[in-house]
């Protein structure tokens, strides 16, 4: 029974994934204000840290005189030119250069709006070192924050390419985290990935060389029955998930109780 199980329920680690976001300014400055406090979470839109402003006030306020200035002389070309007193070249000309200076003015402002840096979406940012008086570029060398997206996690499993054949999308799945210990968190296949890295053609300048071919698990993504389950579990937590495919049906029985010992032995191993 247990050489058909491996197949009729197969098991895999399983692993609580999100995106780590590197927040890189939109402009270049140096940092007055850093409010944020390390691994607190935060909402989307929320201030992550602040550059000094003055520069680019200074930038809009001169585009706005400006603007103003053309804006008055337009309405004076136009009764010049109702009056025959102007020409319509006058009047094309400055509107050209009010629409121009329109669209100075809002780079202008949305330079200014980008010396706060907000956060992208609901989550938390981890190791700040930032500090005011640093100054930040908006080149992609180093980031000013690492920022945890919390909004977008996902449970994923893996399966053994001999296994996959067998799992099917809807499939119930249990699993027993480490973070959980005692505890059977219950989902559904959602979704196969179907691809691993070594199905990937990287493009290059060169041939890929010859190397040794292993047979690389697939992933498989977890849905919870109870969305609740999934805010408990931070990312990185891990466990071991078993898939219950439609083959060999009475095997089930045996990784179920597999998995409960193994969730009970959670409470005092540490590893997989």
């Amino acid at each position: 029974l247990f050489i058909p199980m491996q197949w009729g329920a197969p098991a895999g680690s399983a692993r609580v994934m999100t995106y780590s976001v590197q927040i890189f300014p939109n402009v270049n400055g140096v940092v007055t204000e850093v409010p944020v406090e390390p691994n607190v979470p935060l909402k989307k839109g929320d201030v992550l840290f602040k550059l000094d402003p003055t520069v680019f006030q200074a930038a809009v306020d001169a585009k706005r005189a400006q603007l103003s200035f053309q804006t008055l002389r337009l309405q004076q070309f136009r009764q010049l030119a109702s009056r025959d007193a102007g020409t319509r070249f006058q009047v094309e000309q400055t509107q050209a250069e009010v629409d121009m200076l329109r669209a100075e003015l809002q780079t202008a402002e949305w330079n200014l709006d980008e010396t706060t840096v907000r956060a992208p979406s609901d989550g938390y940012v981890t190791f700040v070192a930032l500090r005011p008086g640093q100054r930040v570029t908006s080149f992609p060398f180093q980031s000013a924050v690492v920022f945890i997206d919390t909004s977008a996690k996902r449970v994923v499993a893996q399966v053994n390419q001999i296994y996959l054949r067998h799992v099917q999308v809807g499939q119930p799945v249990e699993i027993a985290f480490k973070t959980l210990p005692g505890q059977i968190a219950i989902g559904k296949v959602d979704a196969i990935v179907e691809v691993a890295s070594q199905g990937q053609a990287v493009i290059g300048g060169t041939v890929p060389a010859a190397q040794q071919v292993a047979a690389e698990p697939f992933y498989v993504r977890i849905a919870f029955d109870d969305s609740t389950q999934l805010s408990k579990l931070p990312p990185g937590a891990v466990g071991t998930a078993a898939i219950y495919t439609q083959s060999v049906a009475p095997t089930h029985i045996i990784r179920k109780v597999m998995l409960r010992m193994e969730s009970i032995m959670n409470y005092l191993k540490p590893g997989l």
